[in-house]
C-alpha cells in the first residue's frame, strides 16, 4: 500500500473486474448477433451443417474462454472462503472444458459434413494445443491443491508456475479466438461489409476481455 499526503492510496482490481465482465457481456451479445442474425442460428444436431458450426465459436468463447476468465476472477478477486474461491475456481474450469469439449466436437463434426480436412489451420493448431494444455493444467492443479493434495512445500513452489501457467493459457486462448475470426473476415469482408465489421468489433471485446481480465488478476492483491 501507497501513501501520498498523509494519506493512503490503495489501487483496487475491483473497477477492472467489472470492467471486465463489461467486454465478457459486450463480446457475448455481439456474437449472439452474429451468429443469430447472420449466421442463420446455433443447433448441434441440425441438418444444416452451418448451425452446426456456430456452436464452435459460440461455446469456445462463452464456454471456454469466458467461464475460464470467470473461474481465475474467482480466485483471485473474490472476498470470500479459501476453500469456497478453490471449489468455484476448480468448478468453473472444469464447465469449461466440458463445454469447450462439445465446441471442438461440434467443428469437427461440421467438417465431416462439409468434407472439409480437419486440423489444417494455424487457428486448429493454437486452439488445439490450448485446449490439451488447459485440461492438464486443471489435472495437476486438481491433484496439487484438491486431492489427494501435495505438501504445503510443493503446493507453494508449483503455485506461480500455476497461476501464470493460468494467465498464459488465457492469451493463447484468445490468440485461438482471434485467428479464428480472422478467417471469417477475410472471407467476409468484400462481399459482406457489415458482418466482417460486426465481427472485427467482437474480436476487439473478446481481446479487452482477455486483458483486463488478466490485469484485475495481477492487481488483486491490493483489493
Amino acid at each position: 500500500m501507497d501513501s501520498y499526503g498523509g494519506q493512503s492510496y490503495r489501487p483496487s482490481a475491483s473497477r477492472l473486474t467489472v470492467v471486465a465482465h463489461l467486454f465478457g457481456i459486450i463480446a457475448l451479445i455481439l456474437m449472439l448477433v452474429w451468429l443469430l442474425h447472420y449466421r442463420e442460428g446455433i443447433e448441434l444436431d441440425s441438418d444444416n451443417s452451418f448451425r452446426v458450426f456456430n456452436v464452435h465459436p459460440f461455446l469456445m468463447f462463452f464456454g471456454f474462454i469466458f467461464c475460464a476468465g470467470e473461474a481465475m476472477m474467482a480466485w483471485k478477486t473474490v472476498a470470500a472462503d479459501r476453500n469456497v474461491r478453490k471449489f468455484v475456481h476448480m468448478f468453473l474450469n472444469l464447465v469449461a472444458i466440458c463445454l469447450g469439449i462439445v465446441g471442438i466436437h461440434a467443428a469437427f463434426k461440421f467438417h465431416k459434413k462439409e468434407n472439409i480436412k480437419n486440423m489444417y489451420s494455424l487457428h486448429s493448431w493454437i486452439g488445439m494445443g490450448t485446449f490439451c494444455l488447459f485440461g492438464l493444467q486443471w489435472l495437476f492443479g486438481f491433484f496439487l491443491y484438491m486431492f489427494p493434495k501435495a505438501t504445503q512445500t510443493t503446493r507453494a513452489r508449483a503455485l506461480p508456475w500455476h497461476i501464470n501457467g493460468g494467465r498464459a493459457l488465457l492469451y493463447m486462448a484468445i490468440i485461438a479466438a482471434e485467428t479464428g475470426l480472422m478467417e471469417k473476415v477475410t472471407f467476409l469482408e468484400m462481399q459482406h461489409p457489415r458482418e466482417a465489421r460486426l465481427i472485427n468489433f467482437l474480436g476487439l471485446a473478446i481481446l479487452l476481455f482477455g486483458l483486463t481480465t488478466d490485469l484485475s488478476i495481477a492487481l488483486a492483491r491490493y483489493v
